[in-house]
């Protein structure tokens, strides 16, 4: 899978995309990742990429043309699927990031400033993804988000395939608690159910905890579990 990284500051992506899972992916030929410097694409004299915002406001915005110019090098090698990191858009999930992962090619686009101009949106037909509500400094650090996200739904990134459907948000559940040795810490003791070996109850005490941490903590999700799975609210 190829990722393209449409970005002012290349530099800040050198040791995210060499570290764990995702740069043993890269070794192992699994990901690619190209970065694009947009200021690159700039036909201004000084490599300027801003100018003021039409209609008056604070900030500047990122011009059409250095951002189209980038795209239309990179879709000379094949179609792409565009997504625009923005505070606006909508706002990724796991099931966003396991329909992402079924593309050969996706590039990001990230702004800065105060975002960029809305025809770069448009020409390059991208979808606007947001990871919450807060507003950043630039579209850097969501890329990464948005990149870990997915890269997990991508065969052979994950040494076991099965993680990432059993990690939080699957069905609209949190994850259960896990523990690993000794038994005992501090005299805290491993639940005796997970040290059964009887892995059917091990089942239903890892749904259970899922449920009760989800009501705990995120009842908007325990919502969606309960009218998904027509239960009744506990």
């Amino acid at each position: 899978m190829v990722f393209n990284i449409m970005t002012l500051f290349p530099t800040l992506y050198k040791e995210f995309l060499n570290t764990s899972i995702i740069g043993r992916a890269v070794k192992n030929d699994i990901l690619k990742f190209n970065l694009y410097n947009i200021r690159d694409y700039s036909i201004d004299k000084n490599k300027r990429v801003d100018d003021y915002v039409y209609g008056g406001g604070d900030g500047m915005l990122i011009s059409a043309d250095p951002i189209y110019r980038c795209y239309k090098d990179i879709i000379k090698n094949g179609n792409t699927k565009m997504i625009y990191m923005s505070p606006r858009g909508k706002l990724l999930n796991s099931n966003m990031a396991r329909e992402f992962a079924n593309n050969d090619s996706i590039t990001v686009l990230c702004g800065h400033y105060e975002g960029i101009d809305e025809r770069a949106i448009k020409l390059t037909s991208a979808e606007e993804v947001s990871i919450g509500d807060y507003i950043l400094t630039g579209g850097e650090l969501p890329s990464m988000i948005l990149i870990d996200v997915v890269v997990r739904f991508v065969k052979g990134v994950l040494s076991n395939e099965n993680s990432a459907n059993e990690e939080s948000f699957t069905d609209n559940l949190l994850e259960y608690p896990q523990y690993t040795r000794p038994s005992i810490y501090e005299n805290l003791k491993v639940p005796e159910v997970l040290l059964s070996g009887d892995h059917k109850k091990i089942a239903e005490w890892r749904l259970t905890e899922s449920k009760k941490i989800t009501k705990e903590n995120r009842p908007d999700l325990y919502e969606k579990y309960i009218k998904t799975n027509g239960g009744i609210y506990e």
